[in-house]
């Protein structure tokens, strides 16, 4: 599975990079199937509280693409919210398969 950062106007931290990079082995260990696992990091409206905003696209063969896109305090919730948000189309896309 690919693992791709973008942050858009800001540099994100190795920290941040690692974080992502563990929590998409782990959804990846849920689903093979994850072909590429895309996330767009950015700054909403600067100087306000929930303006972190991570956006996830996952390439999936044979099965649509999944997206998901949260708000939250800081970049590690955003992710978190957004995999959960992504886990449960996972499991919905494996449930129709049955």
């Amino acid at each position: 599975m690919e693992v791709k950062i973008k942050a858009i106007h800001f540099d994100a931290t190795e920290k941040l990079e690692e974080f992502i990079n563990k929590k998409a082995q782990k959804l990846a260990r849920r689903n093979e199937s994850i072909a590429t696992f895309d996330v767009t990091l950015k700054v909403v409206k600067p100087e306000t509280a929930m303006n972190k905003e991570a956006a996830i696209k996952l390439l999936v063969p044979n099965a649509d693409d999944l997206f998901a896109s949260k708000v939250a305090d800081t970049f590690e919730e955003a992710v978190d919210l957004a995999i959960d948000a992504l886990d449960r189309q996972l499991v919905k896309i494996k449930d129709k398969k049955k």
